[in-house]
């Protein structure tokens, strides 16, 4: 499935409630910064190392799934209702950053 998949997918099940009404840019920027405070919520009193192995346990990488899916879902049909391009604007925006913080060459130490 591609991005442009998905956002057709979610389109169409909008549409299909009846909910473009309600998913204007403010409420789903609200709702996607509730699922990425509901994603923060899995990792936040986790150690470092706990974190890194979150995926191992069974019930928390069910829920973290759950929880980057719900945020993908918001973002793309956000970025849908925007008319904006996502992977074109995330490309853009590595762009700048390459020019913002250019690769350090690393060298043999004199």
């Amino acid at each position: 499935m591609t991005l442009d998949d998905l956002a057709g997918r979610l389109r169409a099940f909008a549409a299909d409630r009846g909910w473009e009404q309600y998913h204007t840019p403010k409420n789903l920027v609200m709702a996607l910064s509730g699922e990425v405070g509901e994603l923060v919520a899995l990792f936040q009193w986790l150690t470092p190392d706990e974190a890194s192995d979150a995926m191992r346990d069974p019930e928390r990488r069910a829920d973290v799934l759950d929880e980057l899916a719900d945020v993908t879902i918001y973002l793309v049909r956000l970025a849908d209702v925007l008319g904006v391009d996502l992977l074109a604007a995330a490309d853009a925006k590595i762009d700048r950053n390459e020019d913002r913080f250019p690769a350090k060459t690393v060298g043999p130490i004199d």
